[in-house]
């Protein structure tokens, strides 16, 4: 049996004297896009930070390609094929779009740059008229694709988006929600989603994870949770479009 891309097994974390993460098991195969939902505060944004080092995980495991990562220092972490777009997605606003693309190249180099600048703007080609203009008069769903192609300049295996749709209008989250499918189906990038959009998320994944206080309570294929009572009453109502 293949073993999984990232394995988090038992993974305890804290801030301070608090418990954030409660024995946490996760796994994500190659190729796949796997969701995390839950409410707000519920430790899905905790649980992507602790795999990128910060917090660090106090007890349990993280497992990626192979090799664990636990204990090692974020920036090993992330010259592992790693890469992250985070919550409030975190651009450099008074840096051009293309400086902020620049910025995604500092663990491999600029050998690739050029070809993976057009990828970049063949995804999101809003980007490419907007390459000379600062960061920050974007607009948040300009600043989100930027994150985003920031993140795929360094050509990760594992891309780890936190909270992609937060603030944004609808027909851009659509967008956004496209550009990541293709990247799955014609790529095959391994792709995991912390999102409190319960019903894009899943619809984009494979499968799906159900995050209360800390801990999961449900796992499963990402359309059996879509159709569950407890799922839908919990986390769709109101967030899936009208039939």
């Amino acid at each position: 049996m293949t073993e999984p891309l990232l394995r988090i097994a038992g993974v305890t974390a804290y801030y301070g004297n608090i418990i954030a993460l409660r024995g946490v098991d996760l796994e994500i195969n190659q190729g796949e896009i796997v969701a995390l939902i839950g409410a707000n505060g519920a430790g899905k944004s905790t649980l992507m930070m602790t795999v990128c080092g910060n917090p660090r995980a106090r007890s349990g495991s993280i497992v990626f390609d192979g090799t664990d990562i636990t204990a090692m220092p974020t920036h090993e972490i992330m010259r592992r094929a790693i890469a992250q777009a985070p919550e409030g997605r975190r651009i450099f606003p008074r840096m051009s779009v293309l400086e902020n693309l620049q910025m995604g190249a500092t663990t491999i180099g600029l050998e690739h740059f050029s070809e993976d600048l057009e990828r970049v703007f063949t995804l999101f080609p809003i980007l490419k008229t907007r390459a000379q203009q600062r960061g920050g008069t974007l607009s948040g769903g300009e600043q989100q694709m930027l994150a985003i192609g920031r993140a795929l300049i360094s050509r990760p295996r594992l891309l780890l988006l936190d909270e992609p749709s937060l603030g944004l209008a609808p027909l851009v989250v659509r967008q956004i929600f496209d550009a990541l499918r293709e990247l799955s189906t014609r790529d095959g990038l391994t792709i995991f989603i912390v999102e409190q959009n319960a019903y894009h998320a899943l619809k984009l994944a494979d499968r799906g994870y159900v995050m209360v206080n800390g801990a999961i309570t449900i796992a499963g294929e990402a359309k059996e949770l879509l159709a569950r009572p407890d799922v839908r009453a919990a986390y769709l109502e109101g967030g899936a479009p009208a039939k």
